[in-house]
């Protein structure tokens, strides 16, 4: 052991690339001084010191924006805070279109960028051709300006961020490999290195491409896999200046920037080549792969096209470095849900350092407050399951993620590598009934119907593909008649013990202190008042209650209710959610369809909304739960897995004569959304309360005890509401929103839509999204009516109507049949 090593610290770093150096700087600004950064080789070493260095601002979720645009006030400042040179240029950057569809996506940006308070303009090929001397413009519909976006040099900014932690008082270690880490009772203690042991109270996995196998030294599931992503630098060229903007060319899958004089030009192929590595080399320090041009090729052909000039110019460096990707392409930040005290940062897709500043300060937060202070749902840990975990899966989908980066990103596009995954007993059932299936926590879902014997053609565009007419079908066959809609995804927990209520009561918002046989909807809350899940909760006896959740919740859900559970409490929390199949039956016919496969009594007097029992169905016993999603009479039936073929075939037999249809998760969306229904990472995250989101009856202040955030909604009833949910309705029936739409009030940008589809029965796009007031005034029906309402749609802005009422069935007579 070297003499000063440290035998002790609060927290241990691991790994000393920008993400645990902005991590370990951002510990330091917070005031924790008892902090080590251990690095296996050299400071930016790993996947670092070979990144291109693009900074772009725009994300398409806010949080995440907001990251990047600390990123680039952090780097703009560091030179003067430190006295080391980060390369930080503020040169702007271009996005250009070849299609347009593609320029239809710019524009959308524009309007995306403008409500979030980012600078960006849409320009013609002319203008894009004066910002760009070299480039070639005869082929393009257009391009979009981004004024802030800019590069860097990552290894500096690596130094700087290092000396600013040092200056902090964090202490690193060069050339020090972390050989195991030590846990004790599901927390972290400490780790052993190749100078010798250290204890601590928290260890934060920043390790890059190493970050999977450093987590699996604690059966921690980090899913990132590496690919080969290569670039080339030119040497110098003709009509290059140092300032030049940074330019994408997404049709043709490359970036550029200037690099001393000439051009860096690499880009994301969208077949992209894994590096076959399941176990990382520790010793792969600055390390290359060797060149391929083969699988450059495409790159280079539309790098010719975009930049003619490349014909004569020769080329200095080729570099090709592996990268970790993730499998939805966004990073990983977070708490691991199956151990305490250990933190990952990671996986962040060759957009490290564009992220890693906000990254590492929301990281360092986290860590400081125990929870994240914003929300982070799209990069949280917690999205992911330990099946996530398996390598050939990871090759699989890694390969395709690659090229997501610029592939067309329709709004129902859906991953294709690394499926079918996870399949409900009814697979096969439903493919055969013309099923198109998405895919969510792995699971396959069937999102429309094309009809029996029938393939599914699904047409992404921005318009009205094949699928349009039957998702409308589907909709209106659940408004008037009746569909069953497989669930099986859904997340499903038992909470058992005799002090499951008193567990249940101190989580939930709402009060679930119900009868045996009830079911309650619910809010789960953390100490700001805002939302950390909804579900609901069906108490099916006395010391024993069922939990329902998204599909994408379940290690979320787990995580929260298992880290909050009072300590000593008498009580179990199982995940049951492969145990049931989940058919929801929906529509007015739904309570003569059921009727007539069941004894049971589904009148409104024998069988009330909320009520949930056990009943027969044929020959198979089930749960019923009276519930809707939907917005119809209907009713949830959580089915026995080895009984899911049994009852669907019954309820098709019998649903001949009620015109039973299959409807899939389209159709659910839309009518969900003419009914005003929230959905969790939508109009329900970590920066929502219920009061803001309309929830309030779920909400109990008076309930003997409280429950986690009860304070800060005593509090937040107190104050006007400035921020909002409305439900939103264009006068035009005609165009469609897909969500993340700007909204404006007179003119000015005043939210977004988290959520938009086509309203089959009201005739008209609908969506929800939150708007907010600035003069410090509440929200109220007399301002929503008093301000011009329009949604900018690619740059047209169509009229709206907003409310703080649901467009369909407000008062709720549909649901009682």
């Amino acid at each position: 052991m070297a003499p000063n090593f440290p035998t002790q610290a609060r927290v241990v770093i691991i790994g000393g690339g920008i993400m645990g150096c902005s991590t370990a700087y951002h510990l330091a600004k917070l005031g924790w001084k008892d902090v080590v950064l251990l690095e296996q080789g050299r400071l930016s070493g790993g996947t670092t010191w070979h990144a291109a260095g693009l900074v772009g601002q725009l994300r398409s979720y806010q949080n995440l924006t907001r990251l990047i645009r600390y990123s680039t006030d952090l780097y703009a400042k560091l030179e003067a805070e430190t006295g080391l040179a980060t390369g930080w240029k503020q040169c702007g950057s271009l996005s250009v279109a070849r299609t347009e569809e593609r320029m239809v996506l710019l524009r959308r940006s524009v309007a995306m960028a403008n409500a979030q308070g980012v600078a960006c303009e849409p320009l013609t090929p002319k203008e894009a051709g004066d910002k760009y001397p070299i480039m070639r413009t005869d082929d393009l519909v257009g391009a979009v300006w981004l004024p802030g976006d800019g590069k860097a040099n990552p290894a500096d900014i690596t130094q700087a961020l290092a000396k600013g932690a040092r200056n902090g008082g964090v202490r690193i270690f060069e050339k020090t490999r972390v050989t195991s880490i030590d846990t004790k009772d599901g927390r972290v203690t400490g780790v052993q290195t190749t100078e010798g042991p250290i204890t601590a109270e928290i260890v934060v996995n920043c390790g890059g491409q190493w970050a999977r196998q450093v987590g699996r030294m604690v059966g921690v599931t980090v899913p990132l896999y590496s690919c080969e992503h290569m670039y080339i630098v030119t040497e110098k060229m003709e009509n290059v200046p140092r300032d030049l903007p940074v330019m994408r060319d997404p049709d043709g899958y490359i970036y550029f920037k200037e690099e001393v004089g000439g051009l860096l030009m690499g880009g994301f192929e969208p077949d992209a080549k894994p590096w076959n590595k399941d176990v990382i080399p520790d010793d792969f320090e600055f390390g290359m792969l060797p060149d391929d041009w083969d699988q450059f090729q495409i790159l280079m052909d539309n790098a010719l096209i975009r930049v003619p000039a490349l014909e004569k110019t020769g080329i200095k460096t080729f570099m090709n470095g592996p990268e970790s990707f993730t499998p939805d392409l966004n990073y990983i930040l977070g708490e691991a849900p199956n151990l305490r005290g250990f933190f990952v940062g990671a996986g962040f897709n060759s957009m490290g350092i564009a992220s890693s500043g906000g990254a590492g300060m929301a990281l360092a937060e986290w860590i400081v407050a125990g929870e994240p202070t914003m929300d982070l749902w799209p990069v949280d840990i917690r999205r992911f399951a330990g099946f996530h975990g398996n390598d050939s899966w990871l090759r699989a989908r890694v390969a395709e993620t690659l090229g997501l980066h610029y592939k067309m990103p329709w709004p129902q596009r859906e991953q294709e590598s690394g499926r079918p995954f996870r399949r409900s007993p009814l697979y096969d059932r439903l493919k055969a009934r013309g099923a198109w299936f998405g895919n969510k926590m792995g699971w396959e879902r069937p999102n429309w119907f094309a009809g029996t014997g029938k393939s599914p053609d699904m047409q992404y565009g921005w318009g009205r593909g094949e699928w349009f007419d039957h998702v409308g079908a589907e909709h209106r066959a659940t408004r008037e008649g009746v569909t069953v809609v497989d669930e099986t995804s859904f997340g499903k927990f038992l909470v058992q013990g005799r002090d499951a209520e008193k567990v249940l009561q101190h989580l939930s918002a709402n009060d679930v202190a119900v009868p045996v046989g009830r079911t309650v909807y619910t809010g789960l809350l953390n100490d700001r008042g805002t939302f950390e899940s909804d579900l609901t909760i069906a108490r099916i006896a006395r010391d024993k209650f069922m939990i329902v959740t998204g599909s994408a919740q379940v290690t979320r859900d787990a995580d929260w209710i298992g880290r909050h559970m009072p300590e000593g409490a008498h009580a179990t929390l199982t995940d049951v959610t492969a145990a049931w199949t989940v058919l929801s039956v929906m529509g007015p016919l739904s309570r003569a369809l059921l009727q007539k496969v069941s004894r049971a009594d589904f009148s409104n007097e024998a069988f009330p909304f909320a009520t949930i029992r056990e009943i027969g169905v044929g020959y198979a016993t089930v749960l019923a739960s009276r519930r809707t999603y939907m917005g119809e009479l209907g009713w949830e039936l959580y089915v026995p897995v080895e009984f899911a073929v049994t009852v669907f075939e019954t309820l098709h037999e019998a649903g001949i004569e009620f015109g039973l249809r299959d409807a899939g998760y389209y159709a659910v969306d839309t009518l969900r959304l003419e009914k005003g229904y929230r959905a969790w990472g939508r109009e329900l995250t970590p920066d929502d309360n219920p009061f803001q989101a309309g929830l309030g009856w779920a909400v109990k202040l008076d309930k003997p005890g409280g429950f986690i955030g009860h304070k800060a909604l005593v509090e937040a009833k107190a104050k006007p509401l400035m921020r909002r949910l409305v439900s939103v309705v264009l006068a035009d029936g005609e165009p469609l929103l897909w969500g993340g739409e700007a909204l404006l009030r007179d003119g000015k940008p005043v939210g977004d839509l988290t959520s938009a589809g086509y309203g089959h029965t009201i005739g008209a796009s609908v969506g929800m999204g939150y708007v907010r007031r600035a003069d410090g005034a509440g929200i109220d029906a007399a301002w929503l009516e008093g301000g011009r309402f329009e949604v900018d749609l690619a740059g047209k802005r169509l009229a709206a109507k907003v409310s703080l009422r649901c467009p369909y069935d407000p008062a709720g007579a549909r649901i009682k049949g």
